[in-house]
């Protein structure tokens, strides 16, 4: 099915079935749904999240629960900056951190916590960094329209998400020991969906029902795909300008 298609299908179905969570519509956007807690329980209960001290994430609400648990644990999570805007155009979010800036600003630790894996209030907590000062990332977590139990993924369509894994995979941030995992409805996996050379497959695709260990036969890849990117996008790119002179 051709990518578009299974996304409209997807959102569609998730919204017929009232399982579209705020925002709304569901439509343009990786869609938050019903049970995100539960999914973001369930990765939390497998040795993939134990071992994992940083994470990186993406900003989208269905994750929103995912990031509160990592903080919450102690966990480092990094999250990009929309589009990739700016020279340093990852967030990171640093537990300690976040409890000094608390502190300081006579907050509760736990309120502070949750308010930082926000998009909204991120900036009042995070240092941004560029992606050649990212540590190893032990687990990457992303958001998805659809994705299939063979590890197959779809997005929203604007490729930003795998851009940003070729980008740490170039600088070596992420590798093949990285777990990459998403949380997703049930109405969200299907059968009708294959990745292009760019994609990043899924090692887990988690669900508020279930974990899928993909065994994915689908390769990563190993950095950016300068062939894919139009001069005119890479300069619209602060870090891709760079990697490329």
């Amino acid at each position: 099915m051709d990518k578009q298609d299974l996304r409209e299908r997807t959102w569609d179905a998730l919204e017929a079935a009232g399982e579209a969570r705020f925002p709304f519509p569901p439509h343009g956007r990786i869609p938050n749904f019903a049970g995100a807690d539960d999914a973001a329980d369930r990765l939390a209960s497998l040795p993939e999240w134990d071992d994992a001290d940083v994470l990186k994430a993406n900003p989208d609400a269905p994750q929103l629960p995912v990031r509160r648990r990592a903080l919450r644990e102690g966990k480092v999570v990094y999250m990009a900056q929309p589009r990739l805007r700016d020279e340093r155009p990852f967030m990171k979010l640093d537990p300690a951190a976040i409890r000094d800036a608390a502190a300081d600003r006579d907050v509760e630790p736990s309120a502070a916590l949750d308010d930082a894996a926000t998009v909204s209030k991120m900036d009042r907590y995070a240092d941004p960094v560029g992606p050649d000062e990212l540590p190893h990332v032990d687990l990457v977590v992303s958001g998805s329209v659809a994705v299939t139990e063979t590890g197959a993924r779809v997005g929203k369509g604007e490729g930003y998400s795998d851009l940003e894994y070729a980008v740490l995979r170039e600088l070596g941030a992420v590798d093949d020991e990285t777990t990459v995992a998403t949380t997703v409805h049930e109405l969200q996996v299907t059968d009708d969906a294959s990745p292009d050379a760019h994609d990043v497959p899924m090692d887990l695709v988690v669900t508020p029902e279930r974990v899928v260990r993909t065994d994915t036969a689908f390769e990563r890849p190993d950095g950016v795909d300068w062939t894919a990117l139009s001069d005119e996008r890479i300069d619209e790119i602060p870090v891709l300008a760079r990697l490329r002179d």
